[in-house]
């Protein structure tokens, strides 16, 4: 469904920058035209928000081409703010299945085996099964979603995913009024996730995260199957991750395999291992600081050691209007 946009993630097109690499925009676009009448696929992604690197045959299935190439673009998006280059968002970032550090992610997940997926949904529903990526997205049309991204470790990127709204995809399982929670399972296969078999090892695999049924219900939480016009890269959850965006990155689960509808809140990875630094909600908040991290203020990406790009940190990360109702009358400095 198309979300009526508010005013504060209301995204005037012309307001947001295209990756720098594509500033000639006209010369791209006629290379580009090109090269997709050679391959017989869309080379790019065009918006007038920008325009951003294609689809190739190595990239995707057929079907998800195709679903890329009809996707609705600029649904959502912030205002004023540049979106972080692509080689930034694909080459930094955790995903401690693949190594502890930032590089990590880009240099192993070439491995891993994205096609064929099954997602398996299980507990308080009447469609329970084991639905492929391309059951789960069919009926639907992608939305570009151009998202705040923030790190609990104080860094953060603007994005723009390519996916579903997860209320569209949960009202296609039809949960039963016990299902107060959404408890989300990443793959584990450490024959293809090099951490898993290095120090990161510790954690209880497989990574598991969760919302509360009206989080996973509201209009901005979306079911991400790509990224800047193209599939998923392996190191940014392929083929199908969560995109929260008022919460802290680690919300957001990569790879998932299995959606489970529950009526207890669901034991989650980092709020088990640490539950003194790592809370269920995770609401990005610049009035409650992790103990290793302050979070009032944050380092947009790219920056450097000159120029960290250092601002200040906005409540549920700019989505305060939008989200602020779900946690009314809580303590957000207990429940962190």
């Amino acid at each position: 469904m198309l979300i009526k946009t508010p005013r504060r993630s209301d995204c005037l097109e012309s307001e947001v920058t295209p990756e720098p690499v594509y500033l000639n925009r006209r010369r791209f676009m006629q290379g580009a035209a090109f090269s997709t009448a050679a391959i017989g696929l869309p080379a790019i992604a065009q918006t007038d928000a920008g325009i951003y690197p294609g689809v190739t045959a190595a990239d995707s299935p057929a079907w998800l081409v195709e679903k890329l190439a009809q996707a609705r673009w600029g649904a959502v998006g912030v205002k004023g703010e540049d979106i972080t280059p692509f080689t930034d968002a694909t080459q930094y970032n955790n995903f401690y299945e693949f190594g502890p550090d930032k590089g990590d992610p880009a240099r192993n997940a070439n491995k891993l085996t994205t096609e064929p997926w099954v997602v398996t949904v299980d507990g308080e529903v009447g469609r329970p099964g084991q639905y492929s990526l391309e059951d789960l997205v069919s009926e639907s049309v992608l939305e570009e979603r151009i998202y705040r991204l923030r790190c609990v470790e104080a860094w953060s990127m603007v994005i723009p995913w390519l996916g579903v709204p997860l209320a569209d995809l949960i009202s296609r399982f039809e949960p039963t009024s016990d299902a107060k929670f959404v408890r989300f399972e990443t793959l584990s296969r450490p024959e293809e996730m090099a951490g898993m078999r290095g120090g990161f090892s510790l954690i209880d695999w497989p990574y598991v995260e969760g919302l509360r049924i009206d989080e996973a219900l509201h209009p901005l939480t979306l079911m991400a199957v790509g990224m800047y016009g193209r599939v998923l890269p392996n190191q940014n959850g392929a083929p199908l991750r969560l995109v929260v965006p008022w919460k802290y990155g680690f919300k957001s689960i990569k790879s998932i395999v299995r959606i489970s509808f529950v009526r207890e809140q669901p034991a989650t990875t980092w709020e088990t291992m640490a539950p003194q630094e790592y809370g269920f909600y995770a609401n990005v908040n610049p009035n409650v600081s992790h103990p290793r991290w302050s979070q009032a203020r944050e380092r947009r990406l790219p920056g450097s050691l000159f120029s960290p790009n250092v601002r200040k940190t906005l409540m549920f990360n700019g989505y305060e209007e939008e989200v602020a109702g779900l946690y009314a009358g809580m303590d957000l400095s207990k429940d962190y």
